[in-house]
């Protein structure tokens, strides 16, 4: 029996594990300062615990997710049927020098090594210094269009 929506237990499923595995690209949603949602897509790399992502220490989202702040994190892996990972979670951030582990490990599983090491290298030397955002997950829910559905259609289904 699959794992109810928004146990963070789901992050053990096969579909969960592939996603967090893959080359896609995570969307990171947040509020800004006036409270307008903003959406960016960033790479990302998971630790196990957490997603962590890897930013110039002046990027705008910089300016709002400080610690504690409240985020939603969805991975999507584009075939048919599609499969989406939805994460909600708090935040915290640090600052490092050079480049983040997470950053170039994320650029090693998502890239050729040649093309990693050159996107490492330019990279380098345009951040001298990055901030990784840590997320951790409080609600975790899976779509994969076979065992797990949206709620408006697993009711419309029992409806019919």
């Amino acid at each position: 029996m699959p794992t109810k929506q928004g146990d963070v237990g789901l992050l053990q499923d096969p579909v969960a594990q592939q996603l967090l595995q893959s080359k896609s690209l995570a969307h990171l949603a947040y509020n800004w300062h006036d409270g307008t949602p903003r959406v960016v897509p960033m790479g990302f790399y998971w630790n196990g615990q957490e997603i962590v992502m890897a930013t110039a220490t002046d990027a705008p989202k910089t300016k709002v997710l400080k610690n504690g702040a409240r985020v939603a994190v969805s991975i999507e892996h584009d075939a048919s049927p599609p499969k989406i990972l939805q994460i909600r979670g708090t935040v915290h951030t640090d600052t490092v020098e050079g480049l983040a582990p997470e950053y170039v490990a994320n650029a090693r599983r998502t890239m050729s090594e040649e093309d990693a090491q050159a996107f490492l290298a330019e990279s380098a030397r345009i951040y001298p210094r990055m901030t990784r955002i840590f997320i951790h997950p409080d609600w975790v829910g899976i779509l994969d269009f076979e065992t797990r559905l949206p709620s408006a259609v697993e009711r419309a289904i029992e409806r019919g």
